[in-house]
């Protein structure tokens, strides 16, 4: 009924929004299900990395405009929020990788935004076009854009609403790769496998948060070397980092620990 569908398989948990019938059209219920699915998933010591994307044949048309010109009604100032999903992904302990399957529109590109990685269709279709509609962009689209491609990039699709393709998605560094649409998930999901077997889970969300938090706070070269070390000194002789170099040379996958409570925090200040 929430329009979110949860599978955990080999250490990646795959989250489709999944309303088909309306080309995965978000709505309010979504943004609070898919909230309360990144905090369970984050906690989940079965689950390594997490898999965002959309059931076929599109990842998000946007908001649901089911409401015709209502729809962008004055809302009730008390409970509204323009990033309706609590947690961003960002701010995950794991990584989220955003399987963007088909066209994203609105909040459907604005939310695969705050992924750590994002692999999109070639041919679908990509805009945030909130003020053509005399809104404005939303889930943090302001940010997110401008830090992951630039403040160039950032106010060419968003003050002007366009519409744009995967492989001009890449281009602009929106995207890491783009892909005919039904090989963007198995391509997320190899790549997600692969990082839930050979990369430590503590060593992947220190990186994470020292990454994020290098954008957030805007640290500057010789702040993120102090916190590099500061990361260093944690985890240097740690079971991962013996049990590690053990599997590199012994040619095998690594057996990890469970995620290190010392990585629930955000990087140290």
């Amino acid at each position: 009924m929430s329009g979110v569908r949860i599978e955990i398989c080999d250490g990646v948990a795959v989250v489709t929004l999944d309303r088909p019938q309306r080309r995965n059209a978000f709505t309010a219920a979504m943004g609070h299900a898919l909230g309360r699915a990144y905090r369970d998933l984050d906690v989940d010591a079965a689950v390594r990395v997490i898999v965002l994307t959309g059931a076929a044949p599109a990842f998000c048309a946007g908001a649901d405009l089911g409401g015709g010109t209502a729809t962008f009604d004055g809302p009730d100032r008390a409970t509204f929020s323009a990033s309706p999903v609590d947690p961003p992904a960002f701010a995950l302990r794991k990584p989220v990788i955003a399987a963007v399957n088909g066209h994203a529109i609105g909040i459907g590109l604005t939310l695969a935004m705050q992924a750590d990685i994002r692999l999109v269709a070639d041919d679908a279709r990509y805009a945030v076009p909130q003020v053509r509609l005399g809104v404005v962009p939303d889930a943090m689209a302001h940010w997110t854009v401008a830090k992951v491609a630039g403040m160039s990039v950032a106010a060419d699709i968003l003050l002007s609403g366009r519409t744009f393709d995967g492989v001009e998605a890449v281009r602009l560094g929106l995207a890491s790769r783009c892909l005919p649409a039904a090989e963007v998930l198995p391509a997320a999901l190899t790549m997600a496998t692969d990082m839930a077997t050979y990369a430590s889970p503590t060593s992947m969300a220190a990186s994470k948060r020292l990454l994020w938090d290098a954008a957030i706070h805007g640290y500057g070269p010789a702040r993120v070397a102090e916190l590099e070390t500061e990361l260093h000194l944690r985890v240097m002789g740690s079971h991962d980092a013996v049990e590690g170099m053990r599997a590199r040379l012994d040619h095998r996958a690594p057996v990890w620990a469970a995620l290190s409570s010392e990585c629930q925090d955000r990087t140290p200040s």
